[in-house]
C-alpha cells in the first residue's frame, strides 16, 4: 500500500471524526509493507511481501469505551467502522482506569524513514542473500538466514484537537551457519533504518569463522567465569530491564525495582557507576518514533545513570493516580560504553569465555530479575588474551542486574537485534566476571 502523506493521513482522520457521535473519538491509522527472502541449505527456500492497512476507531461514552477496526477506507466502511465502535461503547460496562483522550501536543520530526530502505526491490533481497550464501559455500559450509525489510506509516487524531503522523523504515537480517557435518555453528545479526549500511557478506564471514572454528568444541566445568558478550547476546538480558521499568508494577510489588510497604528502588544505585542506559528518538543511529502509542510525545530519558534507577515509565491512569507526570516506556534503548573493540577486550582477558548468543531465555525469578537461558552458535575459551578453542554450549543462571554489578569493561557500542523481541538496540560488547554457568548443553 503507498504511503499516505501527513496531509493525505490528516484528511482521512477528520473524514471519520465528522462521523463520530460519542462524547471522545480517537482513530488510530497505519499501513506497511513488510517484505522477506529466508534461506536455508545455502539456497533460497521462501519469499514474501505483505502489505497492511488499518484502521481503529475508540469511541468513549464517559468512562466507558468501544473499538472497532477496519481495512477499508470508503466512505460507508468509515461510517459502519465508527457506528460500531460506538455501539460496542454502550454495552461495555464503565472502565474505572479509564483516562481522557489527549488535546494538541508538540513532537519533534522523527528520523526513522529512509527512501531507500523503502524502495528496496525483490533483486535487491535476492543479491543481499546470494552474498551471504556465496561466502558460507567459500569454506564448506551450510547458511540459513532471514532478511526482512518494511516501510510505513501511522497516524492518529482525536476529538481533543490531537494529530500525530510518522513514517518509517528498517531492515534486519540474520544467518547461521554450520559446518556440513553439523558439529560446528556460528551467528550474526544487523539491523538498521538504513539498508545502505547493510553488510551481508561482512555478517556472514563473521558467522562462517565461528561456525568453522567451534566445529571441534571441547567441554569445561560449568561454574562461575568471567565472560565477554557480544551485543546479540547481552541484547536478551538487558531487555528485561528496560521491559522491568515501569512504575506500577514496581508499586505494586510486582518486579525487580518493588521494596516491601509499597516502596520502590527509584533513586538507588542498583549497578556498578559505569552504566548508563537511556533512550532518544532522535539518536542518530538509532532514531525511533516521537509519539508513544496514546500519542504522548517520546522525549529523551535517562533510565539508569551511573548504576542508579533514574526513570521509571508509566501509564496515563497510573500517573494520575500518583500524582507524576506520565512518561511513556521507550521503543529502544542505548547503552553507553567506551572506545574499545571486541578484539580489545579478548586480549585484555586473562582467562574467560567469549558468548556469541545467548536463547531460550526464561525467568526463574522475578523479584531479582533471576534469568536462565542456554549459550549457542560460538562459545569460546580465553587464556592470555588469545582465543584458545571452542567450548560446549551451558545453560546459565543470571540476573542483568547482578551482571551490571559485575562490569570489568564496556566496549564500544554497536546497534544489534535482539533474537527474543526483534527490536533494535545500541549496546557495547561487555566483559562481566562471575557470570554464572549451571550445566553443559549438548546443543550446538
Amino acid at each position: 500500500m503507498p504511503i499516505f502523506s501527513k496531509e493525505e493521513a490528516q484528511a482521512l482522520l477528520k473524514k471519520v471524526l465528522s462521523y463520530s457521535k460519542a462524547d471522545e473519538c480517537e482513530v488510530n491509522l497505519s499501513a506497511s509493507d513488510n517484505s522477506n527472502i529466508r534461506y536455508a541449505r545455502n539456497a533460497v527456500s521462501t519469499s514474501g511481501k505483505v502489505s497492511q492497512k488499518s484502521l481503529a476507531v475508540s469511541s468513549a461514552f464517559g468512562k466507558k469505551l468501544g473499538v472497532a477496526t477496519i481495512n477499508e477506507f470508503d466512505d460507508a466502511s468509515l461510517e459502519k467502522v465508527v457506528r460500531r465502535s460506538e455501539e460496542l461503547a454502550r454495552l461495555a460496562p464503565e472502565n474505572p482506569e479509564f483516562v481522557s483522550f489527549l488535546g494538541p501536543q508538540q513532537y519533534a520530526e522523527a528520523k526513522t524513514f529512509i527512501p531507500a530502505t523503502a524502495a528496496i526491490t525483490p533483486q535487491q533481497r535476492a543479491e543481499f542473500v546470494a552474498q551471504s550464501i556465496n561466502v558460507a559455500k567459500a569454506q564448506k559450509a551450510v547458511a540459513a538466514g532471514f532478511l526482512e525489510d518494511n516501510a510505513g506509516f501511522s497516524a492518529m487524531m482525536n476529538s481533543k484537537g490531537l494529530f500525530a503522523y510518522g513514517t518509517s523504515s528498517n531492515v534486519n537480517f540474520s544467518v547461521t551457519v554450520r559446518t556440513e557435518d553439523g558439529k560446528g555453528s556460528g551467528y550474526a545479526t544487523r539491523g538498521y533504518n538504513d539498508v545502505t549500511k547493510l553488510d551481508t557478506k561482512a555478517a556472514t564471514q563473521i558467522a562462517t569463522d565461528k561456525g568453522v572454528k567451534s566445529a571441534t568444541a571441547k567441554a569445561i566445568e560449568p561454574g562461575k567465569y568471567t565472560v565477554i558478550l557480544e551485543p546479540a547476546a547481552s541484547a536478551v538480558l538487558l531487555e528485561r530491564i528496560l521491559f522491568g521499568l515501569d512504575a506500577r508494577q514496581a508499586d505494586e510489588g510486582r518486579s525487580f525495582l518493588s521494596k516491601p510497604g509499597g516502596q520502590t528502588r527509584l533513586g538507588e544505585k542498583l549497578m556498578d557507576e559505569r552504566v548508563n542506559i537511556y533512550s532518544d528518538p532522535s539518536h542518530p543511529e538509532l532514531p525511533t518514533s516521537t509519539w508513544s502509542g496514546d500519542g504522548r510525545p517520546q522525549e529523551k530519558i535517562s533510565w539508569i545513570e551511573k548504576g542508579v534507577i533514574k526513570n521509571l515509565s508509566y501509564s496515563r491512569y497510573w500517573a494520575q493516580k500518583k500524582g507524576v507526570k506520565a512518561v511513556p516506556g521507550p521503543d529502544a534503548f542505548v547503552m553507553e560504553g567506551g572506545s574499545a573493540s571486541l578484539e580489545d577486550l579478548i586480549r585484555s582477558t586473562k582467562k574467560g569465555i567469549l558468548v556469541t548468543r545467548l536463547w531460550y531465555i526464561r525467568d526463574v525469578d522475578p523479584q531479582t530479575l533471576l534469568l536462565t537461558g542456554l549459550t549457542r552458535d560460538g562459545t569460546f575459551y580465553i587464556e592470555n588474551g588469545k582465543i584458545q578453542f571452542p567450548i560446549k554450549n551451558f545453560r546459565f543462571n543470571e540476573s542483568p542486574v547482578i551482571m551490571l554489578n559485575n562490569v570489568e569493561e564496556l566496549g564500544k557500542p554497536e546497534r544489534t537485534v535482539s533474537v527474543e523481541s526483534n527490536q533494535n538496540y545500541l549496546i557495547p560488547p561487555m566483559k562481566i566476571r562471575d557470570f554464572t554457568f549451571t550445566s553443559l548443553s549438548d546443543a550446538v
